[in-house]
């Protein structure tokens, strides 16, 4: 089930409870799919589906209980927040150091890499890991040239 509720920012939270299993990172998908379509946000859809995809596969990884919740809202007009929460009271930890032939423990790097900021709300049955990404064209690793570039002589 879907539920829909009306936010500060004028926008609604979309969130769905769901198992704690790997395939359930396709209908996390759908559900960031539908909210950002449903926002005209279509040009998020690429990095928020593979944010969403790997904050589902760490609460799949390291949550406790059979089910986790899927929640994408708009804390502000300029921002979209992608989040997971489960019963799992471990601090998610982003690995500094890359072995390249590690297939696994890189999904945080990814979430950094693609979000504005990212982070952890602890509660005292378990966690929200969240990230956000801003609504604007321009985001991490865009370049915004501000003012004409004089050629060099």
């Amino acid at each position: 089930m879907v539920t829909a509720e009306s936010r500060p920012a004028g926008h609604p939270e979309y969130s769905k409870t769901l198992p704690r299993e790997a395939e359930s990172a396709t209908a996390a998908r759908e559900l960031v799919r539908s909210a950002l379509t449903a926002w005209h946000l279509d040009h998020l859809t690429e990095n928020a589906t593979l944010v969403i995809t790997e904050l589902v596969s760490n609460a799949v990884d390291h949550g406790r209980l059979p089910s986790i919740r899927v929640i994408v809202n708009r804390p502000a007009e300029d921002r979209v927040r992608l989040a997971v929460v489960d019963r799992s009271k471990v601090i998610p930890m982003m690995r500094t150091e890359s072995n390249g032939d590690q297939i696994r423990g890189r999904g945080l790097m990814i979430v950094d890499a693609l979000t504005e900021c990212w982070g952890t709300e602890m509660y005292r049955w378990g966690k929200q890991v969240w990230g956000e990404l801003r609504t604007g064209a321009q985001g991490p690793g865009m370049l915004t040239v501000t003012e004409p570039i004089e050629p060099s002589t």
